[in-house]
């Protein structure tokens, strides 16, 4: 696999709990994709691509490294992306 959705993604990489709740946050302007802002939870990611994440109180920049066909534990989501802030999970 080469390309993932964009809310998939997010939700594999536990970012988000929910699926419904990354495409929520991607339509509300709250994720951006190599810099330019996503709005379509269907965009497709492929490996490199930098996601920048605004949540609550933070902003997570996390490059994409791989994919998964499932949703897995912490410990394989760990491995779908590198934290470009060196801040350990």
């Amino acid at each position: 696999m080469e390309r993932q959705r964009l809310d998939k993604w997010l939700w594999h990489a536990r970012v988000v709990r929910a699926r419904a709740s990354a495409a929520a946050l991607i339509e509300a302007g709250h994720v951006r994709v190599n810099g330019a802002r996503e709005k379509a939870p269907g965009h497709s990611v492929k490996a490199g691509d930098v996601v920048t994440v605004g949540l609550d109180r933070t902003v997570r920049i996390l490059k994409v490294v791989g994919f998964a066909e499932r949703r897995g534990d912490a410990t394989a989501a760990r491995v779908l992306y590198d934290d470009l802030q060196g801040r350990p999970d």
